[in-house]
């Protein structure tokens, strides 16, 4: 009986410190995107650092460490370790982040999620791909730079085109309609990573891409009888 707590307690410790090879194998790693700071908490460019937020408020977990140029949360899913990654090294150096956690935790960039902003959708319209170019988003631009790979699985989330240029927008607030909504975005957007985690790609995109939009339509709710 000493002798397997024993063994199970230097297996926890190897897990911890990031150095069980069999254990890599079942890590995955979630990177919300975002700059660091108060003064972007909340812009639109931050919605990737809500989301992890979110995941982490779920897991019960508050020890956040500062490791790899990242705020990190290591905790546990049915099917491994999961590790939370915040990159505080700005928006545009975001992949020299994600490549020390990627090398630290090994894992494959098949096992990690981009949880990222969008232009090109509208708000409250979600997608995940499996892979693909940058799209125009400086963040991910970066991670496929340094990681010299593209089929890194991202969750895009909407936040439109403003009658600003792209900077400006992305580093606004949110419009008041769209702070009422936003917890919805935030919320479903979690529950995806958490689908994703549980049931792998495939079951995630095919729930979430068939959703024209996360938010109600309001078209819809006006012609509803009352």
């Amino acid at each position: 009986m000493l002798n397997w707590l024993r063994n199970r307690r230097k297996r926890e410790d190897a897990i911890n410190d990031g150095d069980d090879a069999e254990m890599a194998a079942g890590t995955h790693i979630v990177v919300g995107l975002g700059n660091p700071g108060r003064n972007y908490a909340n812009m639109r460019h931050n919605l990737g650092f809500m989301v992890v937020d979110e995941l982490a408020r779920r897991t019960g977990e508050s020890t956040v460490r500062k490791r790899f140029r990242s705020e990190l949360l290591e905790t546990r899913h049915p099917g491994g370790k999961l590790v939370l990654v915040k990159p505080q090294t700005y928006m545009n150096e975001s992949g020299n982040a994600v490549r020390e956690a990627l090398n630290w935790f090994r894992t494959p960039v098949g096992q990690m999620l981009i949880v990222v902003d969008d232009l090109d959708l509208p708000y409250g319209q979600i997608r995940m791909r499996p892979g693909g170019s940058a799209g125009g988003h400086n963040g991910l631009r970066s991670i496929i730079e340094q990681t010299g790979d593209q089929q890194i699985p991202r969750l895009r989330l909407g936040i439109g085109r403003g009658p600003n240029k792209a900077k400006a927008h992305v580093l606004s607030n949110f419009a008041p309609d769209e702070q009422d909504q936003l917890r919805t975005v935030v919320e479903t957007a979690a529950d995806t990573v958490e689908l994703w985690l549980a049931e792998g790609i495939t079951t995630a995109m095919n729930d979430i891409n068939a959703r024209k939009s996360v938010l109600p339509d309001p078209e819809q709710d006006a012609a509803s009888p009352v």
